[in-house]
């Protein structure tokens, strides 16, 4: 039997205030705008678990992210943007931390309700790896981050994209990562890369926001916030929040010691308590914004594959 920990901070999360069932409100969601096939979740039994060799203040840790470069020709691309497939991204890619590139999350289903993704820093790490490491909390951020591309394709981000991200690792001498998703879809594809590079004997932290989605694939190390998705690595405009979710996240790549380990932060999302009712509630929507979200979503998957 796996074990679950919910620790971290001086306060403990409301148990009563349950995460988003992501699974059962994505599939109510396309099934309600007249997609009949439910989309089918990646899950596995078995997890591979690499324990972390040295000591966080010794290693050198990369961020692996889900966020898309900027394109200035790909539309808008916010922040504030609405859904904008064309700016997606299809392989792995990889940039220098220096300067800190320009990266984009219009390309995923966040929650556009909630957050507007006007600070990067809620979806980038890397400032807070920085300060972490001049307080010699991280012995190395690794000199390039690396994007991983969200795919409804399971089988792509398996055989195609996991281990180009891996080979990529393993030659930057990398000792672990920091797995950083935004959409549903995006939790799954960043789950995936995570157990391949614990296969390879590279530890994963994931930072996220969809608890049933990356258990239900299987990790070994899973950080979860109870934000609005696009907000996996703090609160937005909130420095000290965003350096409590990195803490977390390192003090639980160190100290696992199995497989489906999984701790919950417990700060607190600061707007409307009801906003966990908002994200892709079917039950929410006339029939007229009903229509108009599937012409969207059909207008979206014809740009994302036309910039292909």
């Amino acid at each position: 039997m796996t074990k679950k920990m919910t620790k971290i901070g001086t306060s403990m999360a409301d148990d009563k205030d349950a995460p988003i069932a992501y699974l059962q409100r994505t599939r109510d969601y396309y099934l309600g705008l007249g997609y009949d096939n439910p989309y089918e979740w990646a899950c596995f039994d078995k997890v591979p678990f690499t324990k972390l060799a040295k000591p966080v203040s010794e290693a050198r840790i990369a961020v692996v992210v889900t966020a898309a470069p900027y394109q200035p020709d790909k539309g808008d691309q916010g922040p504030g943007a609405p859904y904008n497939g064309a700016a997606k991204f299809f392989s792995v890619y990889q940039l220098p931390i220096q300067p800190e590139p320009d990266l984009r999350i219009s390309h995923i289903a966040i929650d556009r309700a909630h957050t507007s993704a006007a600070d990067s820093r809620t979806f980038l790490p890397l400032a807070a790896m920085l300060r972490a490491h001049k307080k010699g909390k991280i012995g190395e951020v690794a000199p390039n981050l690396y994007g991983f591309p969200t795919n409804r394709s399971q089988r792509t981000n398996i055989e195609i994209d996991a281990p180009e991200l891996v080979k990529r690792l393993q030659r930057d001498d990398i000792d672990a990562i920091i797995a950083v998703p935004n959409c549903p879809v995006c939790h799954q594809s960043v789950s995936i890369a995570a157990r391949a590079a614990e296969a390879a004997g590279i530890p994963a932290v994931i930072m996220g926001c969809a608890r049933d989605i990356v258990e239900h694939v299987g990790v070994s190390r899973f950080y979860f916030s109870d934000f609005p998705l696009g907000n996996s690595c703090g609160r937005p405009d909130d420095i000290p929040s965003q350096d409590e979710t990195l803490a977390g996240a390192l003090s639980l790549l160190a100290s696992a010691e199995q497989p489906r380990t999984t701790w919950q932060s417990p700060l607190r999302w600061p707007g409307p308590k009801n906003w966990k009712d908002d994200y892709s509630n079917i039950k929410k929507l006339s029939e007229d914004e009903i229509a108009k979200r599937r012409a969207d979503f059909d207008k979206a998957k014809i740009a994302a594959k036309n910039s292909t």
